[in-house]
Formats: C-alpha cells, structure tokens, sequence
C-alpha cells in the first residue's frame, strides 16, 4: 500500500470514529464518554471537598507526602529521560521535519508565538517564585549544604531554583506539545492526547484505553490549573492587602478567583487571536518591562554578573540536582522537587496542547530550541535578576524583608527596596491578574478541545463552562485545605499521568521515524 494511500484509509478511520464519540446536544458538541465523566468526577471533588472540608484537608495533606516519599525516584527519572528525548530528537534527522508537512508556514511570527509560549507556560509560576525560591533555597540550601558558607549556598540556592523552571521542566512540556502538533497537523489526527499512542496500540486509541488517556489529561489540567490559580490569587490578595490594606482573607480570594474568572470569560469569547494572543503579548511586554526595571533600579552591575555566573553554576550542579540517590535534603527534594515536577507533567497537557495549537509550520527542530532552550534561557535571566536583587539587599544590604515574608509578599517587599515602589507594586498585580485570566482562558480552550473529540471549534459555551467549572475547583480546594490540597491534587494526577508522557515518547519517536522514512505525506 502507498504511503498516501495508507494516509487516507486513516484519515478515513479517524473522521469514522471522531464522530462515532461525539454526541450533538442543547447545542454543544461533546465526546461521550470523554466529556461526561471528566466533569463529573469534577463536579464530585468539588462537592465532597465542600460538605467535608476538615476531612478533605487530612486526606489531601496525607496522600501528598505518601507520593512524594514513594515516587521521588520515579519522578525525577522521568524529567531526566524528557530532557535527554527532546535533544536527541532534536539534533537527529528528526529535526528537519516540518509540523503540518513540507509546504507547511507558521501562523505567527517569533514574537507572538514567544508571547503565547510564555504566557501559558510560566507567567503565575515566575511572579510568585522568582524571587522566593533563590532566597529560600540560599537560606536553606539544597545537597547538604551548610549555609554558613555563604558563596557556596547562594550558587547552590539560585542553581536550585533555576532547576525548577528549566530544562527538565520544559521538557516535560515539549513532549506532550510536539506529540500533539506533530499527530495532528502531520498524520490528521484529532488535537488529543490519545492521538500520540496510534503508532503503539492503532485502533485501540479509540475506545477505553483513549478515553482513560484523555479523562487523566483533562483532570491534571484543570487540578494543575486550578493550583495555579491558587497560587495567583494569595499573591494578589496579599499585594492588595500590602498596598491598600484590603483583608487578605479566604473570602478575599475566592472573590479574586471569580472576578478574574469573569474577566477570562470575555476572552474565551473573543477566541485565540483576539483573545489569548493581545493578552499573551500585553503580558510579555509588562513582564519584559518589569525585569528591565528591576535590572536598571537594581544593583545593575552585579546583575549582570549574576546572569553570567547563575548560568556557570546550574551547569555545575544540575547533574548532582537531577539525582535522587544518596540525597541528604529530603524536605527539599520531596518538598519542592517531586512537587515541581508533578505539578509541571500536571499542566503538560494544558501547555503542550496550547503550545501545539500555535506551532504549526515550525520544525521539530526549532520547536524544542523555542519550547525547551529559550524558556530556560529566560527563567535564568528572570531568577537572577530579581532573585538576584533579593539576595544582595539581604546579603550586601542586611535587608530581611523578603526572608522574614510570606511567600506572597516575596514579590512586594524585594520593591520595598526600589525606586516607585507603590507604582511597580501596583503594576505587578495587574501582571499577574492578567496571567491568571490567560492561564484560565488557555486551559478552558484546551479542557474544551479534549472533550470535543479534538475539535478545535467546538461551540463557545463549552468553553465558558470549563472556565467556570475551574473556578470552581480551585475555591473548593482553597476551603478544603488551602494551598495543600491543591498540591496534593496535582501530584496525585501528576503521578499516572507521568507514566502516559513516557510512553508517549515512545509513539512520539516511532512517529516521527516512520514520518522521516516515508516522507511527508501532505
């Protein structure tokens, strides 16, 4: 059979079975059984956490430290095998081929696919920990390492939080981004998690085995996502408290959560280019500009000359951060690492799936330099610049600020130390308000794409109620237990799902080998 022959009769067998699953009510247009039981089993959670908050709060902290403990291993192989995939695909012949065929151009240019990459990616993650982790991890480093030494615990400390947003981190979402582009826009194949296992189980991807893969991709983005939204709203509650002195209280930030929800609702209604991709720009551009403030209104020299030397030590230590054998820091390697990596495999699908969504026309080859080099070459300048600030106004200046804070206030009281401070300060809210309504308005589009079958214009009220229904879940997690049971959430969806992004790289590479033998095939 010819190889374009062979690209029809699946083609053909796709379009049967998309449709055979999709079910056209009240006006929507949703994947049975897909649809269905993902909002259920949401709907459930949210429930039961409300009627049984004091309970729920026990059971979640509990199954949080039972998997970080068992899983460490596991989890921190995984991030190292994704890493270790994504070069090597990259650097092969693999990476010549084009997302979407030879002929195949991209829809955006470097800027607003950047923009789009960032916004979904890191935004809430970097405002909230850019300048917290390198403080935390100085005071209390990493490795065993004694912290009266404080040349090595500060190279070791800004080495550790870099960690945390770098390679292995973006790996993690390269995989799942470029499966998802390369099976859709390549082999014409619904924009789905199920779609990257064909090459391995064929026909099988359309039923029960599918559908699991796509109810657990639907479940870690919108636990994943509502963790984030956590995160977002106790940082904009505690700035509006520390500018304004408005209560920072649960009431507050559910009120937050359902404000900025509203607001992210008008964009799900506007669609990707009016919506996501102004707001995914105007977050680049406040982002940028924050970071060229601080870097001018702080001590800029020494800035510099940590962006060159943070870069030299994460090399040095990532090899000793990338290993769980013989670790003497276990509340740092349970605490922050295993959280971090369950919580990013947790997002992979909403990021890969958006990040898919906007790549087409790239090569596998510039997709992981933009997907995998130039998010970690930004999360080291971001890390050391206002990281950076932090530890010279406690280590240069004595200024306790940011070590005696909150983690919410981490942000906040390194400005106290700058010019403007009010004025930044007040910026800075509105910057991570407007990741907050991207990362809710991505998410929804990409909850709804999974439970449309892979539909990439399925009806817009589908879309409102994914939006709405992560609302949700993140304020019934914030009164069953706060930050801890989202977390204990992510990580309890983060670990099976960890095992269907390994396999995954398995269809991924046999795929794209198959692609580069035969040629393109449209």
């Amino acid at each position: 059979m010819s190889n374009v022959q062979a690209m029809t009769d699946k083609q053909q067998d796709i379009g049967h079975k998309i449709g055979e699953h999709n079910i056209q009510l009240l006006g929507l247009d949703i994947h049975h059984p897909v649809f269905v039981i993902s909002a259920l089993m949401t709907v459930a959670l949210v429930v039961g956490t409300l009627l049984f908050q004091e309970a729920a709060s026990g059971f979640f902290s509990a199954m949080r430290v039972w998997i970080t403990t068992t899983f460490d291993w596991f989890f921190i192989i995984s991030a190292n095998l994704f890493v270790i995939i994504c070069i090597g695909v990259a650097f092969s012949k693999l990476g010549t081929v084009r997302l979407g065929g030879d002929g195949a151009r991209p829809h955006y240019n470097y800027a607003e696919w950047l923009a789009m990459l960032f916004a979904a990616g890191v935004g809430i993650g970097l405002m909230f920990f850019g300048v917290l982790e390198p403080v935390t991890h100085t005071l209390h480093p990493p490795l065993g390492i004694d912290p009266v030494d404080v040349t090595t615990a500060r190279a070791a400390g800004m080495s550790a939080a870099i960690y945390h947003w770098g390679l292995q981190a973006w790996a993690i979402y390269a995989v799942v981004g470029l499966s998802l582009a390369f099976f859709s826009f390549n082999q014409g194949m619904p924009l789905t998690l199920r779609s990257a296992f064909y090459p391995l189980f064929g026909k099988a991807v359309w039923g029960p085995l599918g559908h699991v893969v796509d109810i657990l991709a639907v479940l870690a983005t919108i636990f994943g996502l509502a963790t984030s939204l956590g995160y977002g709203a106790k940082q904009i509650a505690a700035g509006l408290n520390y500018l304004f002195g408005l209560p920072d209280n649960a009431s507050t930030r559910i009120m937050l959560i359902f404000l900025i929800i509203s607001v992210a609702l008008g964009s799900v209604i506007a669609g990707l280019d009016k919506g996501i991709k102004r707001l995914s720009e105007l977050n680049l551009g406040l982002a940028a500009g924050l970071l060229l403030f601080v870097l001018i209104a702080g001590p800029t020299l020494v800035l510099l000359g940590t962006i060159v030397q943070a870069t030299i030590d994460y090399a040095v230590y990532l090899p000793r951060l990338s290993n769980w054998i013989g670790r003497d820091d276990s509340a740092f390697l349970h605490g922050w690492t295993t959280f971090y990596w369950a919580w990013w495999i947790a997002w992979s699908p909403f990021v890969g799936m958006f990040i898919a969504r906007v790549s087409y026309g790239r090569t596998v080859r510039e997709f992981i330099i933009w997907v995998l080099i130039i998010p970690t070459m930004i999360g080291i300048v971001w890390m050391s610049t206002f990281g950076g600030t932090a530890l010279e106004q406690l280590l240069g200046d004595g200024y306790r600020g940011v070590a005696d804070a909150v983690p919410e206030l981490a942000l906040f009281k390194m400005l106290e130390g700058l010019p403007f401070t009010a004025l930044v300060s007040s910026i800075s809210i509105f910057l991570i308000a407007l990741f907050f309504i991207t990362s809710a308005d991505s998410g929804s589009l990409v909850v709804d794409t999974i439970t449309a079958g892979g539909k990439m214009n399925a009806p817009v009220r589908q879309r409102v109620f994914w939006c709405l229904l992560t609302g949700l879940v993140a304020t019934a997690l914030l009164l069953g237990g706060g930050m801890a049971s989202l977390q204990a959430l992510t990580i309890s969806v983060g670990l099976p799902f960890c095992a269907v992004l390994l396999i995954m790289c398995i269809g991924l590479i046999k795929g794209l080998r198959e692609e580069q033998r035969l040629g393109p095939t449209k």
